[in-house]
């Protein structure tokens, strides 16, 4: 049975773009500021990442290498430049600003969170979940359960199914209608044939938000592995109802085998 590609937090790992927009303000109300190069590059920072999200590039890289001739030393500065040369495919210069954040500032949830999504994107697993733990576990961090989740995404990668569902439940105990935390233990225990714990993170799914149509696809999925042939047609009509030009619309469009 396939696994459902689910939209991944490392992708929300990967909400990095969101967190470093806002974490920039933050870092900069940390201290009055006197020197007037030290404020231009919070406030070529900002302006840079906001490009970044645009997709504007050039107009990010033209603020963000302004910013870093200003103020080096700023943990905003380092992540945003590190953000800026991932996106230009420059991947030892982005690490070295990632790792340049954390050093200006070890404890840094930012730069934790930041350096954690880089070595996971980049394949370095088992390192990513690290520093996604001691992000969740940091005291200064707004959002420890989406570092959790992030820290599951990377365990579930290596195929340390054990250690993700540990890491997706402890998003859990912090917010307990995480929908990003449901869908991957629903996901997950799809996976491992765990059906009915399956069946239950779908329906707390959909009970704490709007649908999805990836999560449709797994109630569809769950339904069918648990043989309620009815449960899974209605999965099936609500999928093919409310997102029919989904990819996930077409798989359970293209028969029963195709939606396995």
């Amino acid at each position: 049975m396939k696994s459902t590609k689910l939209r991944s937090p490392c992708a929300a790992v990967l909400a990095v773009v969101a967190l470093l927009v806002t974490a920039a303000p933050a870092l900069a109300q940390q201290a009055p500021v006197t020197d007037p190069k030290v404020t231009a590059a919070q406030a070529n920072v900002r302006l840079g990442l906001e490009y970044l999200r645009k997709g504007e590039v050039a107009l990010a890289r033209d603020k963000i290498e302004r910013a870093l001739s200003q103020n080096p030393k700023d943990v905003g500065v380092q992540l945003g430049a590190g953000l800026l040369y991932e996106r230009l495919g420059e991947a030892a210069k982005a690490e070295t600003h990632y790792r340049q954040a954390l050093k200006v500032d070890p404890k840094s949830p930012e730069a934790q969170n930041a350096l954690g999504a880089f070595l996971c994107r980049a394949g370095s697993n088992a390192k990513g979940e690290e520093l996604f733990v001691k992000a969740a576990a940091n005291p200064l961090s707004r959002s420890p359960d989406v570092s959790y989740i992030n820290a599951g995404v990377c365990a579930r990668a290596d195929g340390r199914l054990d250690a993700a569902d540990k890491h997706f439940r402890q998003a859990l105990a912090i917010r307990p209608n995480s929908r990003d935390a449901l869908a991957q233990l629903a996901s997950l225990s799809l996976e491992r044939k765990a059906y009915l714990p399956a069946r239950a993170f779908v329906q707390r799914y959909l009970a704490a938000g709007p649908a999805a149509p990836e999560v449709l696809l797994l109630g569809v999925r769950v339904e069918t592995a648990l043989g309620d042939a009815d449960a899974a047609a209605a999965y099936r009509d609500r999928l093919v109802a409310e997102f029919p030009t989904s990819s996930e619309a077409a798989q359970v469009a293209a028969g029963p085998e195709a939606a396995r």
